[in-house]
């Protein structure tokens, strides 16, 4: 599907900042067997000139990208502990008590729904994958195996389902029709109901670079600016703005509709002042932002050219869908980078996509490498922890952003 207009308001006002190039989907894990028949998509991002909305220029079909997703959010402990924190914020702020519904959206193995379960209320999920829809029920949450559209809210609607509260963490970009996404959320809200969304912050993507937050799968990226007036479109109103470092930098946004019983913090506001102090309603932050990422990325390619002439070892550490975008945009190989350590059993035993580094069992690496490309960069504090007595042997970390960088002891 290619955008020729705003996702967000209409405008035909767009302007491509960064292209990336021809990519795999970045959360399809090629075997040996099948690296040659990956497919490839164009992958530019581009900005609204009227609303400031950032979008992917062209993207797959969701079926495609979700149907057989591997990501698991259990095995991912930095999010699972963001997750406990989440909760607890929620349910003070808007008051969420015991026996209530919460419907989380793109619910992948119900791990965040295993702690609003906890807490004593009652939950569902909505999700396609086929894979983690598998894990969600083992752990006993019913879920949808579906999209969140306004199709699925009118038949949780026609079933006399009443959400307290709707969660969308690391989903809310994700959506082929915004408006339609966010007209099915308000066909099943009361005045009572908070929908809850978490998203990669675009003003922390410019800021620090982050360029690898662009993939195929997030078919826009969000500010709180851009995100008002979408809301307001239908008749709904942002209520509070929290900000979390998980995933390089988030923001976790609650909404209601226009008679919502919870009053909008000042939160908002100072969010919106600030998104206009640094710069997102202006092109030139674009712009210098391409520059910066395009010297990162020879930097790092340098840097690890240098390392292979010193005969230095080099593994990735961990897999994610982030690094996808980042090894293809500088096209790194298994030339520069040996193999990848991961801890997902969906992505253990395959290869990574388009640069086919082979991509192994954490555990299973007997001898350490000289350095680790800490494609998860965004849980760098989490590996410093974990790798500690690796840094105290001499090892080094590799971390990509804001600038190029190693860590050691």
């Amino acid at each position: 599907m290619k955008n020729t207009k705003c996702m967000n308001c209409g405008s035909a006002s767009l302007k491509r900042f960064i292209d990336l190039g021809d990519q795999p989907n970045g959360n399809h894990f090629p075997a040996e067997s099948e690296k040659d028949r990956e497919l490839k998509f164009p992958f530019a991002m581009l900005v609204c000139t009227d609303c400031w909305q950032v979008q992917l220029e062209e993207f797959p079909s969701m079926e495609f990208m979700f149907s057989n997703h591997p990501y698991i959010t259990g095995v991912n402990m930095p999010v699972v502990s963001h997750f406990k924190t989440m909760v607890e914020r929620t349910v003070f702020r808007y008051g969420i008590e015991k026996n209530s519904l919460v419907i989380d959206i793109g619910a992948n193995d119900g791990t965040l729904l295993s702690i609003f379960r906890e807490k004593g209320m009652r939950v569902l999920g909505v999700d396609p994958g086929s894979k983690t829809g598998k894990l969600c029920r083992a752990n006993g949450i019913t879920v949808c195996e579906t999209f969140w559209n306004s199709k699925t809210a009118e038949a949780i609607k026609h079933l006399n389902i009443q959400p307290d509260l709707i969660t969308a963490t690391a989903v809310f970009y994700h959506v082929p029709d915004l408006h339609d996404f966010i007209k099915g959320l308000r066909s099943v809200m009361t005045e009572k109901t908070v929908f809850l969304t978490q998203c990669v912050y675009m003003k922390d993507v410019l800021e620090k670079f982050e360029f690898d937050h662009f993939y195929h799968e997030h078919t826009m990226m969000h500010a709180i600016t851009p995100l008002k007036r979408a809301f307001e479109q239908h008749g709904m109103r942002l209520l509070d703005v929290d900000y979390y470092d998980v995933h390089g930098g988030s923001f976790v946004l609650g909404v209601g509709l226009e008679n919502c019983i919870h009053p909008t913090s000042p939160t908002v506001a100072e969010a919106i002042k600030a998104e206009e102090k640094f710069g997102l309603n202006r092109m030139d932050t674009y712009i210098n932002f391409t520059k910066q990422v395009e010297a990162n990325r020879d930097d790092l390619v340098n840097l690890l050219r240098v390392l292979k002439k010193q005969r230095k070892k080099v593994y990735a550490l961990g897999a994610p869908l982030k690094g996808s975008t980042l090894l293809n945009y500088c096209n790194i190989g298994p030339d520069l980078v040996e193999l990848a350590t991961e801890v997902n059993q969906f992505k253990i035993g395959k290869l990574t996509p388009g640069t086919h580094i082979p991509i192994v069992e954490e555990s299973s690496v007997m001898v350490q490498p000289d350095y680790y490309l800490l494609l998860s960069w965004n849980f760098l504090d989490f590996f410093r922890q974990k790798y500690a007595s690796y840094l105290k042997a001499g090892g080094k970390f590799i971390v990509p952003h804001p600038r190029v960088h190693i860590i050691e002891n």
